[in-house]
């Protein structure tokens, strides 16, 4: 049994989800709510990561920020601050433009159907579905990696899920089962199925409701389904940081556009081919930005941390530099540099990297 595109509805399909649901579903905070903002602040951070990591992050976005006026208002570092350990930081940045976009343009009221919020900036066919059903009951069919797992194996989808031209197969498959009079309940249920019943790996088939349904079941593919492609290979980048340090003042600059960690702040960069760098391309590193040393050596590094990203990982080096005289004028200029003292610091969204390394060291 595989589906085609000229495929009848299969009610069953809706039937078993939904006598599912109530008896396993789990008692989440963005369950209880039909605000449209809860429900859009929820989707934009479980994209990122999973239900028990997210929930922390949503109740302390929903207390800190209660309404989508209070997130349009407040400063974009603190929000960055916040969302600081999620990752995909452009995703926090469309959020925070997002809710200024409601506030201006829409008078604080999100769009009330799919077409609409899919004017909103970072808004993609999945969150606009998701706010459609869940917030107004709207009859869209909401297609995430849950998703595309449980119908690749309970109707033996092939495609790749990974390519864009799938999505119209699995989007037009969704759309034909979703029922219209519980669009909301048959979105969350689909998506709580793949999260903790259908799992990418070992899915409790024994006491599955669609065991007798299911393709990759019936026809020992479980394992095979959903195909996906595997990701291009990661690049390694090497990232040397000086951890200029005069008196109590701790020198960090905010990170530029087009690279990663945009907005976010961190040390003065040397950035290398290979994660061993002599001391003396150090010494010139400082002096170049007009540093005099408090003493003629410099620190070896006192850590070493692993940051794996989506596309890259990034291996980096901390160089403990004390300065005898604070960074001229001329050199905070040029490079962007500031001296910040520790609870400032605290207070600045920072990569991970960065936070663990403050956290365990007092270079």
């Amino acid at each position: 049994m595989t589906f085609s595109l000229t495929a009848a509805p299969a009610p069953w399909f809706a039937s078993a989800l939904l006598n599912w649901y109530p008896r396993h579903r789990r008692d989440l905070p963005w369950r209880h709510t039909r605000d449209p903002y809860a429900i859009w602040l929820s989707e934009v951070i479980l994209q990122q990561t999973r239900v028990k990591q997210g929930l922390p992050y949503y109740l302390d976005f929903i207390s800190t920020y209660p309404t989508v006026q209070d997130l349009a208002a407040a400063p974009q570092d603190e929000v960055l601050r916040h969302w600081q350990g999620l990752g995909y930081y452009s995703r926090a940045r469309n959020m925070h433009h997002t809710a200024q976009q409601v506030v201006q343009e829409y008078g604080g009221v999100f769009p009330g159907s799919y077409a609409a919020l899919l004017k909103l900036r970072g808004v993609g066919q999945y969150t606009a579905a998701a706010i459609a059903s869940f917030a107004y009951d709207e009859p869209v069919a909401v297609l995430d990696g849950n998703v595309f797992r449980v119908l690749a194996r309970v109707f033996g989808l092939s495609q790749d899920i990974a390519a864009p031209a799938s999505r119209k197969v699995f989007q037009q498959l969704a759309d034909t089962l979703i029922p219209r009079e519980q669009p909301a309940e048959f979105n969350q249920a689909i998506m709580e199925f793949g999260a903790i019943q259908c799992t990418p790996v070992k899915p409790d088939c024994l006491f599955c409701p669609l065991q007798s349904q299911c393709y990759a079941f019936q026809h020992g593919m479980v394992q095979e389904l959903p195909v996906k492609s595997k990701a291009k290979a990661s690049r390694t980048r090497y990232f040397h940081y000086l951890v200029l340090r005069h008196e109590d003042m701790l020198y960090m600059r905010k990170r530029g556009p087009k690279d990663i960690w945009e907005g976010l702040y961190d040390f003065a960069l040397h950035e290398a081919d290979t994660a061993e760098l002599p001391a003396g391309h150090i010494v010139d590193a400082v002096e170049a930005l007009g540093g005099r040393f408090a003493s003629a050596q410099v620190a070896e590094p006192v850590r070493s941390l692993r940051h794996i990203l989506s596309h890259q990982k990034v291996e980096a080096q901390f160089h403990a530099v004390r300065l005898a005289e604070p960074l001229p004028d001329a050199a905070l200029a040029r490079s962007g540099l500031a001296a910040y003292r520790a609870e400032e610091i605290e207070a600045l969204p920072k990569p991970v990297l960065i936070t663990n390394y403050i956290s365990t060291s007092r270079a």
